[in-house]
């Protein structure tokens, strides 16, 4: 059945959608359009498996977190059988928002307008003034499809959710369970108001061509080598190189140790819920993202024994990105509030038993990625600026920005698929 009963689309924005050139960036109206911006809601964020908590933020049962994506409010949480359970923000009497804080915790779920009440499960257990033949278990609250893998909370908006995210999950949960995303603690949280639209957001994630000149605190972790191979190195990059295949070695060594898996997964737009999964080794000490590679935390996470143990990087479509490294881990997600804004949340765990200012001081272990999101926060929003002016044109990518085109691939394959099913 056809989804252009519930938006309809300018023939201006079909032809965008059908004649999107390969290998350039996309036009402008997918990033400036309101249009566009519904599309993307509708078609992207509201059938596909998203990255919206980690089970660290919800860790006790009434534990609840709160997610808005568009017209879409979503409630988050751990019930009393201390499963994790996602319904609609939405009251099932008349319709009140139930919960207007980010977070926090309840014993049951009170409307504030007239006080119906639902347990953690869902079920409703109170409605006042009701008549004899009121039907109670009818009016539970409407659930959300839920999945947890390794730690992390992704939820699915659309009745029928992408089935291929139990394969994604079962090749992506072996490389997180040694890190015990599950019973980590949250060390910090910093939500940033970005004034671009969420998919510049995750174009600028998707590629480090620009990281040697716009993040210097990042680089003295990382090496400025995302997307070169061995072949086209330049000059200047090749003693860095030198040193990468050195340190690659010893990380390679250590997870054949610790039976860590080294497979490298590569299907950001080959799949209906795209990812990546790399373990890339990191310069200096190659622990963390301290000064010179050094440490940030004392404790390392879950069942990691080695604090040379590089950064777990892991992608996923099409609203996060992710940082795994042997003392803490870094999550990011972004969510779209208009086409020319977006939230990015980043969240800080550690260890469960670390403790502030004896293993880790909050503002060492949060200063690099604070930097590099403020950093990237202007290079975006000067972005937005540039592709409403008149005289911008897409531009082509280049050799090192395979995953900038694997994204915009993916994105308007979700939407011509969207538009024509």
């Amino acid at each position: 059945m056809s989804h252009m009963s519930t938006l309809k689309l300018t023939a201006e924005t079909e032809s965008l959608i059908n004649n999107r050139a390969v290998g350039y960036s996309l036009e402008a109206p997918f990033y400036a359009s309101q249009e566009i911006f519904d599309l993307d809601v509708e078609a992207i964020f509201a059938k596909h498996w998203l990255f919206s908590t980690t089970e660290a933020e919800i860790a006790e049962p009434g534990d609840f977190v709160t997610v808005d994506i568009g017209p879409h409010s979503v409630i988050i949480l751990r019930d009393d059988d201390e499963e994790v359970r996602a319904f609609r923000n939405v009251c099932r009497h008349r319709g009140s928002r139930l919960l207007d804080s980010p977070c926090g915790s309840v014993g049951n779920l009170v409307c504030p307008y007239h006080q119906w009440t639902y347990r953690t499960d869902g079920s409703l257990i109170h409605a006042e003034s009701q008549p004899p033949s009121f039907e109670r278990d009818r009016f539970g609250l409407k659930p959300v499809h839920v999945r947890t893998v390794g730690g992390l909370v992704f939820i699915c908006l659309g009745e029928e959710p992408p089935e291929d995210f139990d394969e994604v999950a079962g090749n992506i949960e072996p490389y997180l369970t040694p890190y015990d995303l599950r019973h980590a603690k949250v060390a910090h949280q910093v939500d940033l108001v970005e004034e671009g639209n969420w998919k510049l957001v995750m174009e600028n994630n998707r590629e480090c061509h620009h990281c040697d000149s716009a993040h210097p605190e990042l680089i003295t972790a990382y090496f400025p080598l995302f997307g070169y191979t061995a072949d086209d190195v330049t000059p200047r990059l090749r003693p860095v190189f030198e040193r990468y295949q050195a340190a690659a070695e010893d990380l390679g060594a250590a997870c054949a140790a610790s039976q860590f898996p080294r497979d490298t997964w590569y299907e950001p737009d080959t799949r209906i819920t795209g990812f990546r999964v790399s373990h890339l080794p990191l310069d200096g000490e190659g622990s963390s993202f301290g000064p010179d590679g050094k440490p940030v935390c004392a404790k390392l996470m879950g069942s990691i024994t080695q604090a040379r143990f590089g950064d777990l990087s892991m992608h996923m479509q099409p609203n996060s990105w992710f940082h795994l490294l042997s003392d803490h881990a870094i999550v990011f997600r972004v969510l779209p509030v208009s086409p020319d804004k977006s939230i990015v949340r980043t969240t800080w765990l550690v260890h469960s038993d670390a403790v502030e200012g004896v293993d880790y001081d909050v503002d060492s272990l949060t200063s690099v990625w604070r930097t590099t999101n403020d950093q990237d926060r202007v290079l975006v929003a000067g972005t937005q600026c540039g592709v409403a002016n008149p005289g911008y044109e897409p531009g082509p990518y280049s050799l090192v920005e395979d995953d900038v085109e694997a994204f915009a691939n993916w994105y308007i394959g979700r939407l011509h698929k969207y538009v024509t099913s």
